[in-house]
C-alpha cells in the first residue's frame, strides 16, 4: 500500500510506504545469537576455524606447487610422485601388503554391517 504525505512549509511531496499489518502475515525473523568464544565451538564441524584454516593450507599448498611448477618444470604429478611411492620401506607387520588387506577387509565388513542391519531392520550388535 502506498501513501502519499504532504510536506509541510512548501517542501515537495516525498511519497512514503506503509505496511497493514493483515497483508504481511510473516513475523519478523529473529536476531542471531551472539558468536560463542568458547575454544570448542570455533573448532567445531560448523564453526569458522575448520574452513578458514584449511582454505589458507589450501592457498599456501597452491602457490607452493605453482612456484615448484614454474621455477623447475615439474607438473604437480611429478612433484608428488617424488614423495610418495607405492612401495613399502617397512619390514614386518606394517607392510604395504598387509594394509592393502586390512583395507579390503574393513570395506568387506562395513558392506557384511550395513547388509546385516539392512536385513535385520536395526543394528547387528
Amino acid at each position: 500500500m502506498r501513501v502519499n504525505s504532504m510536506a509541510k512549509d512548501g517542501q515537495n511531496e516525498q511519497p512514503t510506504t506503509a505496511t497493514n499489518s493483515s497483508e504481511n502475515s510473516q513475523p519478523a525473523p529473529s536476531p542471531l545469537p551472539p558468536p560463542s568464544p568458547k575454544f570448542s565451538d570455533v573448532l567445531a564441524f560448523s564453526g569458522p576455524a575448520p574452513e578458514r584454516i584449511n582454505g589458507r593450507i589450501a592457498m599456501v599448498g597452491f602457490v607452493a606447487a605453482l612456484a615448484v611448477e614454474l621455477s623447475k618444470g615439474q607438473d604437480v604429478f611429478a612433484q608428488i610422485s617424488h614423495w610418495v611411492s607405492v612401495e613399502s620401506k617397512s619390514k614386518g607387520v606394517m607392510t604395504s601388503d598387509a594394509e592393502l588387506w586390512n583395507g579390503r577387509l574393513a570395506m568387506l565388513g562395513l558392506v557384511a554391517m550395513a547388509f546385516t542391519e539392512y536385513v535385520k531392520g536395526g543394528t547387528p550388535v
